[in-house]
């Protein structure tokens, strides 16, 4: 996305911050490894996460994102520091908190072939979506209903997905049916890790404008990680660049990309294509 030339930036979108903060990390560090085959994946980051704000964590492969992520979600444990969801300190040591915090943060991974179950069929994901969020009782019709909607919000059929399996679906498809998913849950945040990634160009904006419709109609707080950083303008209310597991600037949307301060941000802004520009390629 070249964000000088992009008519319908995100700057529309964006609107005053929240003063209640739904997810706080301080001190956040990832070890991986001992002695001198550690790597320290992430590496003391804070984090202030105010509710219905939209964020990017935007950096290159390696740079730590998707582990801070992980760590957010409560998929892996942090080496040191603490992080804290709704002003307590998280507590995620059982499988019944883990669950109950898990219906308050979900997430879309860049990945969609591994994160289904390849023996549940698609009736099956969408139930348990039902199910989680207390509708285990209601009637079946009220349920396909349901189901139907969810599909539907991100231009699916579910009477031509039902009684098939996750896999016989595209990548683009099977991210589109994520997106379905967290329309069933509303958790409070998201984290959309490369959301777009398996999704045809033409789609893209249709889908994150999707996402952006949920953020309104239910306050949900989203947490974008990308390498885009032409996607991290158009749709974030802050913009956060990471380096080797650090947080080396971070700001509003316009003023990190419009004006960045730090060299590694400002390579990164450089490395976008432009389309009023010749391409240099002689680095490739």
């Amino acid at each position: 996305m070249d964000i000088k030339t992009e008519s319908n930036t995100g700057t529309e979108k964006r609107r005053p911050r929240s003063t209640e903060i739904c997810l706080r990390a301080r001190g956040v560090t990832k070890v991986f490894g001992l002695g001198r085959n550690k790597t320290v994946a992430v590496d003391n980051v804070d984090l202030d996460l105010y509710k219905g704000e939209v964020i990017s964590i935007v950096g290159e492969s390696g740079s730590g994102k998707t582990t801070f992520a992980k760590l957010l979600l409560g998929l892996i444990n942090e080496s040191e520091g603490e992080i804290q969801f709704l002003g307590k300190k998280r507590d995620i040591r059982s499988h019944s908190k883990r669950r109950e915090y898990w219906k308050n943060i979900q997430a879309i991974f860049q990945d969609p072939f591994s994160s289904f179950n390849i023996f549940n069929k698609i009736d099956t994901v969408l139930l348990d979506c039902i199910n989680m969020r207390g509708g285990r009782r209601l009637p079946r019709q009220q349920k396909i209903e349901m189901m139907t909607e969810a599909c539907s919000f991100v231009n699916l059929k579910f009477e031509e997905l039902t009684n098939k399996y996750p896999f016989e679906l595209s990548g683009g498809q099977q991210q589109r049916l994520m997106i379905a998913r967290i329309f069933l849950l509303k958790p409070q945040i998201l984290v959309a890790d490369e959301p777009t990634s398996m999704i045809d160009a033409c789609s893209r904006a249709t889908i994150l404008d999707m996402l952006m419709q949920l953020r309104d109609e239910i306050g949900m707080t989203v947490i974008f990680i990308t390498h885009d950083i032409g996607l991290a303008y158009y749709v974030s209310d802050s913009v956060y660049i990471m380096e080797r597991g650090r947080f080396v600037e971070s700001g509003s949307a316009d003023d990190v990309i419009l004006n960045p301060k730090e060299p590694y941000t400002k390579r990164l802004l450089n490395d976008v294509p432009k389309i009023y520009e010749e391409w240099d390629l002689s680095t490739v």
